[in-house]
């Protein structure tokens, strides 16, 4: 039986009209944002950087913060490294230094202005904490609750206190612009949970730089 010849493979698919206005616009706002502030950021300055119209940010992005938030998932949130077999307590060490990194760069600075602009308008934290606090909350939240199911943790450590006492001051400092070290990051990390591992024996608290 006769068959048809194939046709050729691609080498590539180019990429698409939709993609490349896309790139482009992700990399206005990340251009603009080191110029200027979240506040002072406009959709017209975006689309003029990124050559397209304002529809084509609206019919993607309904919100200025919306736009940033989508640049910083793309652009500025990388993945926390850690290995295989990490413990619980060594991951959750690994995102506080993450976090500490980001935290003295365009990502702390932007961060800081979205909480700002927050306080006057409530869909902004809304965003924020849909489309990047949550799912990393939750993520840590997996990380406490498998260090208890592996006894680094007492029981009955509660996850949200953990997370709060550890990352709140995180936030707390880059709001108020103190300091943010990875020493720090360390002490924070051996002082909070130094009340929450299982006991075996004492441990040792580093003193705050």
């Amino acid at each position: 039986m006769s068959q048809e010849p194939s046709s050729p493979a691609r080498l590539g698919r180019p990429r698409s009209e939709a993609a490349t206005s896309h790139a482009r616009i992700m990399d206005a706002v990340h251009a603009l944002l080191q110029e200027t502030s979240v506040r002072d950021l406009t959709m017209e300055a975006v689309a003029r950087r990124a050559e397209v119209g304002k529809p084509t940010l609206y019919k993607w992005w309904p919100t200025k913060s919306a736009l940033v938030l989508a640049m910083f998932h793309e652009r500025l949130l990388g993945q926390v490294e850690t290995a295989p077999a990490a413990t619980a307590e060594q991951v959750i060490r690994a995102k506080v230094q993450y976090l500490v990194r980001e935290f003295n760069g365009l990502f702390g600075k932007v961060m800081g202005e979205l909480v700002a602009e927050g306080q006057s308008d409530p869909a902004v934290l809304q965003e924020m904490h849909e489309g990047h606090l949550r799912e990393r909350r939750a993520a840590t939240w997996a990380d406490v609750e498998r260090g208890i199911r592996a006894g680094e943790f007492a029981p009955g450590t509660d996850p949200e206190l953990v997370i709060d006492a550890i990352f709140g001051p995180l936030y707390y400092r880059l709001l108020l612009r103190f300091p943010l070290t990875p020493a720090y990051g360390d002490a924070l990390v051996d002082f909070v949970l130094g009340g929450a591992r299982a006991p075996r024996g004492g441990t040792t608290r580093r003193r705050v730089p």
